[in-house]
């Protein structure tokens, strides 16, 4: 048996792996070797290249069950380094994460530093904190929605964590965790969504339309115009008659300022400037849907009393 075999140390020798990991290996399963007449352990030559793979992986900090689903052929090498890369790149952002919350708690002034240590607090995960928010504006949505319309929608009101995000955006980020907790809020919104629930027939039109309008109407809020009579207020207007079966009147547009009219709040207003900063966007689609709101009560107001 040990004239085509190896000794432990021979394998040692040949690897420059320790006697001591060899055997540690052995006990997880990841060699397999002989047994001599002796008792002693005997390993195929094949081990060197298997003992090979294992100290390279495991020079990359991939884990002995991860390095183990490789040998046995359950995963490929590029698998089992696209998972590692993967869950690393998880800890890199909430490594990323933390310390902008640090350095943020850091730079404010000692009058400010209490009140920022409890605003951080109720978002110090990033991952958990986009999960609040998620929950938050699904709940705007009492109906089943299509997925892709759904999406969108998320992308724009609950943007996910920047990656290496600065000590503004994590600040940012935890105000809006604290804008979407107040119970007013939410149950305006709520109440909003089930009221235009009842007269909406086509919810994916009128996100397609709205949307429309609100990208359109980014170039006029971030150049600073103000409120009023454009091409994107018409279609906007046109897009809430569409989808309620209605005709553009002044009595149309007083109900449709009134059916959304917690979009308006200052608390809404203040959530859209934060997710700016977070986005780092020059505007936010939420802040020119307020502009489009402005503008409708604007347009309002220039009618004859």
């Amino acid at each position: 048996m040990t004239g085509d075999t190896l000794g432990i140390g021979d394998l040692a020798r040949r690897t420059g792996v320790p006697v001591r990991t060899i055997r540690f290996y052995c006990d997880e399963g990841l060699l397999t070797p002989l047994r001599s007449a002796g008792g002693h352990r005997r390993f195929d030559p094949s081990a060197t290249d298997r003992l090979d793979l294992v100290r390279r992986l495991r020079a990359l900090g991939l884990g002995l069950s991860a390095i183990t689903s490789v040998l046995t052929g359950d995963r490929s090498v590029g698998e089992a380094v696209a998972a590692e890369r993967a869950a690393l790149d998880v800890e890199l952002s909430a490594l990323a994460w933390r310390r902008a919350a640090l350095r943020a708690v850091e730079h404010a002034t000692p009058a400010d530093r209490a009140a920022r240590l409890d605003l951080l607090a109720a978002a110090h995960d990033g991952r958990a904190a986009h999960g609040v928010l998620t929950a938050f504006w699904r709940a705007r949505f009492p109906a089943p929605v299509p997925a892709d319309t759904l999406d969108m929608f998320l992308e724009a009101s609950a943007p996910p964590p920047p990656p290496d995000p600065s000590p503004d955006q994590v600040v940012a980020y935890a105000e809006l965790v604290a804008l979407v907790s107040d119970p007013h809020l939410a149950a305006a919104l709520v109440a909003s969504a089930h009221t235009n629930r009842r007269v909406i027939t086509d919810e994916a039109a009128l996100q397609e339309g709205v949307g429309a309008a609100c990208a359109a109407a980014r170039a006029r809020v971030a150049a600073g115009q103000p409120p009023g009579s454009s091409p994107e207020l018409d279609l906007f207007i046109a897009t809430h008659a569409a989808v309620r079966h209605r005709l553009d009147t002044p009595e149309f547009r007083r109900e449709l300022l009134a059916d959304v009219a917690v979009d308006r709040d200052p608390r809404m207003r203040r959530y859209w400037s934060g997710v700016r900063v977070v986005t780092a966007e020059p505007v936010s689609l939420g802040e020119s849907h307020t502009w489009l709101l402005d503008s409708l009560a604007q347009s309002l107001e220039a009618l004859p009393s």
